[in-house]
């Protein structure tokens, strides 16, 4: 098995366990909406909220690597956009679920031993926890999905039907983003790129990297003066 093989089995794999646990999160763990008595709601539902968050912190893991293992095979096609996709989809977005996971855990902690400010700290850290993962968390997402979905297309690694359904399921996904800072629930438009992932994750473990385009980006090396056939016969010792 090459090493290209066993990088699209783990972006597969590493696609299906982040949307596994980012789901599962989402059934276990409360709601953190801001309002009266938010501390109360998680003391009520510490387990669920702490599983809840290590969930999410596997999501955040999982997808945060797809970057690092795609970029040794996607820079022979574009450095630009494989360190674009590394930047944008592993450390901004990595940084945001962790920065996430922290505030998610900082509520557990206070919930435990309120004190009288702390329900009018926890609406705030409540309110950043939505705006940095309902809205600003899906900005770093979009752009780096752009980039994949791009370089994918041009090289055909997969097919380009999968990278065009990538590309304009983004496009969706960045409307529920800009809905939800205006207020509204529209959530069920990034259903097109979370499907599409899916598939995406089943055709890289089942099929792989398309094997002709990967030989066009593959590195030329060039021969070595031990391959270039016999030397060519001096003359000059001849003509002297």
């Amino acid at each position: 098995m090459t090493k290209e093989r066993k990088a699209a089995i783990l972006i597969g794999v590493l696609y299906i366990v982040g949307t596994v646990a980012g789901v599962a999160s989402a059934l276990i763990a409360p709601p953190f909406a801001a309002g009266p008595d938010l501390l109360g709601r998680v003391a009520a539902h510490r387990t669920e909220t702490i599983v809840g968050g290590l969930l999410v912190l596997t999501m955040g893991f999982s997808l945060s690597a797809l970057p690092a293992v795609f970029y040794p095979i996607g820079r022979r096609f574009s450095e630009a956009l494989s360190m674009g996709y590394v930047i944008f989809r592993g450390a901004i977005e990595g940084m945001m679920y962790f920065l996430g996971v922290t505030i998610w855990l900082v509520l557990v902690a206070m919930s435990a031993n309120p004190s009288a400010e702390a329900p009018s700290i926890a609406d705030v850290l409540a309110r950043a926890l939505g705006v940095l993962w309902d809205q600003l968390g899906v900005l770093p997402f979009i752009i780096g999905a752009l980039m994949f979905y791009s370089l994918l297309f041009r090289t055909r690694l997969v097919p380009r039907w999968l990278s065009v359904w990538g590309l304009v399921g983004a496009l969706p996904y960045a409307g529920a983003a800009f809905a939800a800072m205006a207020g509204l629930n529209l959530g069920w438009l990034m259903a097109p790129l979370a499907v599409q992932e899916m598939v995406l994750a089943v055709w890289l473990i089942a099929k792989g990297f398309n094997p002709e385009a990967l030989a066009q980006g593959a590195p030329r090396v060039e021969p070595s003066s031990a391959d270039s056939g016999p030397a060519a016969p001096r003359l000059g010792g001849a003509l002297t």
